[in-house]
């Protein structure tokens, strides 16, 4: 019998995923000025940039702000012109681009905006409107995935994707991941990546994990996260594919996961000090930095900022 346990033991551990915690460190910095959730966020110049979101009063903000870990300090950005909260965030050649999201009536958008010398500017809109989609920029090419959108018939889960060429401003058609909301999306070596997400509510959260390679137009399955989480965020940084927070009905999600490309395999990183959903997570300096979001399921906000040192 003690035989078949310690075998049995033996097995849960090689199926389990790593536990690396002693060779990461959390650190916490100056607080995002206007505590919020539901945000998007980016890495731009050197700095980490959070956009929109909602207020603790339940209103939508079009606040931006930005965090230079250099000086750890935090300075104010131009508002963005309409106030958005769910919108999916990236940054390319400096500029902190802005797609989709709610406005206060809660009607998903399909406005498009970019930062430019300190003024925002409209971009094309989307084709299509899109709530609660993850952003991603890989190479030239800024992606929507997933979200909701609009239709006739009502509220639908979006199954189909966009890619704006940031060269020309164009925006064309891609297919989708697996169709779900409140996902995460980050890109690395000019591929997109999809983590998990949402059917409705946060007791509908999936594991997926799919990768887009733009050379054949085609979505990808990985392996699964370890563990089913939606109103999460997702950075790339050395190598690895860093998936951080969410809520679930048990509480907001305090464990991190990295994904390794070459060996396909998950393991888990030191669990997020404060954990929350509808978070900015982004990749700078070296270290995975996670800004504001919910502490708790719902609506409630947070000025929080940590940073992971990844080995």
């Amino acid at each position: 019998m003690q035989r078949a346990l310690l075998a049995l033991g033996a097995v849960v551990l090689a199926l389990a995923p790593s536990l690396d915690a002693s060779s990461t460190a959390w650190r916490r910095a100056a607080p995002v000025p206007t505590p919020r959730t539901e945000v998007a966020a980016a890495a731009a110049n050197g700095e980490a940039v959070v956009v929109g979101g909602f207020l603790a009063d339940g209103s939508t903000t079009g606040r931006a702000e930005a965090y230079s870990p250099r000086t750890n300090r935090w300075r104010r950005l131009a508002d963005l012109p309409a106030p958005v909260n769910h919108a999916a965030g990236g940054a390319w050649r400096g500029r902190m681009l802005v797609a989709g999201g709610y406005s206060g009536d809660g009607v998903p958008s399909s406005a498009a905006w970019a930062l430019v010398r300190g003024r925002w500017h409209a971009l094309p809109p989307m084709p299509e409107p899109r709530g609660a989609a993850a952003g991603a920029v890989a190479r030239d090419t800024f992606y929507v995935v997933g979200g909701v959108t609009h239709t006739p018939l009502g509220r639908e889960l979006a199954a189909k994707a966009f890619a704006l060429d940031l060269t020309t401003g164009r925006w064309r058609t891609i297919a989708g991941p697996t169709p779900r909301e409140h996902l995460a999306a980050t890109a690395w070596r000019g591929r997109v990546y999809a983590l998990g997400g949402r059917l409705a509510g946060y007791d509908t959260n999936l594991a997926h994990a799919e990768l887009f390679n733009p050379a054949t137009g085609r979505w990808a399955r990985l392996a699964p996260l370890p563990e089913a989480r939606g109103g999460t965020g997702a950075a790339a940084i050395a190598g690895r594919i860093v998936s951080v927070g969410g809520e679930a009905p048990s509480g907001t999600i305090r464990r991190v996961y990295a994904y390794d490309p070459t060996r396909r395999r998950w393991r888990r990183l030191a669990d997020l000090p404060t954990p929350r959903h509808g978070l900015g997570v982004v990749s700078l300096g070296g270290r995975v930095r996670v800004l504001a979001g919910g502490p708790n399921p719902g609506l409630t906000v947070s000025g929080a900022n940590e940073s992971l040192d990844l080995p």
